[in-house]
């Protein structure tokens, strides 16, 4: 089935859009977001579900527990009394409080899926420049919408306890090669098939001749940082749009570090205005990829995260559009004028920022994730506290 790709320009489009989506759904609502918040846009989101449940369609949603830690217990009462489903990703614990899900995702009627950036808060109802932060995402129809909604299922799906755990740790069940007519699924997170969605990225760039990319958090790896400067130097154009205003200041401060280099090696930054940025979009030649992964330590490695992959040509030509309209309300950064602006307490905050995203962040991952799987039971080898797990 023939799938069609339909641009979300604005928090505010996306979150109305997905609001019809509920209102008009009749079998099936999957929803999956990382920030849900317990007021305004929030409450509206809930009301429309609480209905859709009592209309008798399967509503089933899942947010992450960090990401939406202020939420009151009770929150979802109204919701599970009529017969929905809710779960908490990764319910707080401290032997793995690192892995969080990132993704964006509503699957209505298993025919219509939203994707994208946008969280379920009220800083994200707006159109980017006069309010709200700074989004988009994309509207789906055809064959990738059962491939997302799958994606959803393999974690939603009730699991004994240990194994559901796991499951949020390890990508290894994962559906990390659906393909289809024009597009690819890829997915990020930790164990094994975590690489999979910064290889692509990485092979799609080095192939470009012109790389546009909108990014919130902007800290991709040395082999992406050398694809990038591989384009410049082979005659290409990379063009960035980062963020000039931030909710997260460390994130700025460790992307900054990176400014010199890549003004360097050709390539062209630019930092967004007038609200905060918090779109992510990578156009490479004709080749869009959108969805809820920046290009940072987190997305690439840690965070659970879904980007979909589409060549398309004409969709390409609509996403640059899209580039060309954020980047009237942003300010180039110039080399020169960058180099002689860092101090020397700037360029220490700038490093320090760096290290800890770059080297203290994954080291604390990794090592939660090895003592989750190390057996509390004292004395006992992996494969005896295993078997006592499996007697009880």
């Amino acid at each position: 089935m023939p799938g069609t790709f339909r641009w979300l320009r604005s928090g505010e489009e996306a979150l109305a859009a997905m609001l019809a989506a509920i209102a008009d759904a009749g079998v099936s609502i999957r929803l999956e977001t990382y920030i849900f918040q317990g007021r305004g846009i929030g409450d509206t989101f809930r009301t429309a579900l609480v209905d859709a449940a009592r209309r008798g369609v399967r509503v089933q949603l899942m947010v992450d527990a960090i990401g939406s830690i202020y939420l009151p217990a009770d929150y979802w009462k109204p919701l599970t009394e009529v017969g929905g489903a809710f779960k908490l990703f990764n319910p707080l614990s401290l032997r793995r409080l690192s892995y969080r899900n990132h993704r964006k995702l509503l699957v209505c009627d298993d025919r219509l899926a939203f994707i994208g950036g946008f969280n379920l808060a009220d800083a994200y109802n707006g159109d980017g420049v006069a309010q709200g932060w700074r989004d988009l995402g994309l509207g789906i129809t055809g064959s990738l919408v059962p491939e997302l909604a799958r994606t959803f299922d393999e974690i939603f799906a009730p699991l004994p306890a240990r194994r559901r755990r796991l499951q949020m740790l390890n990508m290894a069940k994962t559906r990390l090669d659906a393909a289809g007519d024009r597009w690819r699924l890829l997915l990020s997170g930790p164990g094994r098939g975590g690489r999979r969605l910064r290889t692509v990225l990485r092979q799609d760039i080095l192939r470009s001749r012109n790389v546009k990319i909108i990014c919130a958090y902007f800290l991709p790896t040395w082999r992406l940082r050398k694809a990038l400067a591989h384009v410049c130097n082979h005659g290409g154009n990379v063009e960035l749009l980062l963020a000039g205003k931030t909710d997260v200041l460390i994130s700025q401060l460790a992307s900054r570090r990176l400014y010199r280099t890549l003004l360097r090696s050709g390539v062209k930054i630019y930092e967004y205005q007038p609200q905060i940025l918090h779109a992510k979009l990578f156009i490479l030649d004709d080749i869009v990829c959108v969805g809820s992964a920046n290009l940072d330590t987190r997305s690439l490695i840690i965070n659970h995260e879904l980007l979909v992959r589409i060549e398309d040509a004409k969709l390409a030509d609509e996403a640059r559009e899209i580039f060309a309209h954020d980047l009237a309300y942003s300010r180039r950064i110039e080399r020169e004028a960058w180099r002689s602006s860092r101090t020397l307490p700037v360029r220490a905050l700038e490093w320090l920022a760096y290290f800890v995203l770059v080297h203290v962040d994954p080291y604390l991952a990794r090592l939660q994730l090895r003592l989750f799987r190390t057996p509390r039971q004292s004395g006992q080898t992996p494969s005896r506290a295993s078997a006592a797990s499996s007697a009880r």
